[in-house]
């Protein structure tokens, strides 16, 4: 391959054009030609194409560890995001199932409350109740006892009419006689 490419050099050269002895010192295109094809020459002996093949080699190599480096990575972020995704979807899902959980004890505990509020109501409704006969009660009773003062009181005055001093101390020894029968 370098053969062919040192010949078509050849062919293809200015020096092919010029005028005078092509194979001369004299000649400008023979003698760049001449350093050109030594250039060549050392380029090849210190075999610097396949050190350069060798390096675009290494970095064709290092590219495709790159690149597969890179789809693995791609890989690997498409797994976690898919993670993430099903774990938010998990988490969007408890956040759902906690706030019906709390909606649900909300509803619970108003009625709670409301259930609550009717038994309270109904306490105080009885304890008015109780209250209000129990006020009842004491009135009649103190309307009785007031009835019971005025009946003695008027008989204390009927009795103090009709009552003559013999009749008031034989009414007193009788009662000192049931005292002494009721104390023996």
């Amino acid at each position: 391959m370098t053969r062919l490419a040192l010949i078509l050099t050849l062919i293809a050269s200015p020096a092919l054009a010029a005028d005078k002895p092509f194979f001369s010192l004299a000649n400008t295109d023979f003698v760049v030609l001449l350093g050109f094809l030594t250039f060549i020459g050392i380029l090849v002996y210190f075999k610097v194409p396949g050190r350069l093949a060798g390096m675009l080699d290494a970095r064709a190599v290092a590219i495709k560890a790159d690149i597969d480096e890179a789809r693995a990575l791609r890989e690997e972020a498409k797994s976690i995001l898919a993670t993430y995704e099903r774990r938010q979807k998990e988490v969007q899902d408890q956040a759902e199932r906690i706030v019906a959980s709390a909606r649900e004890e909300a509803l619970a505990a108003a009625q709670q409350a409301k259930d609550e509020l009717k038994r309270s109501i109904a306490r105080r409704l009885a304890a008015a109740t109780d209250q209000i006969a129990s006020a009842e009660a004491s009135a009649i009773r103190q309307v009785r006892e007031e009835a019971v003062t005025v009946a003695i009181a008027a008989a204390g005055d009927v009795l103090a009419k009709q009552m003559t001093a013999e009749a008031a101390s034989a009414s007193i020894d009788e009662a000192i006689l049931q005292v002494e029968a009721r104390m023996h």
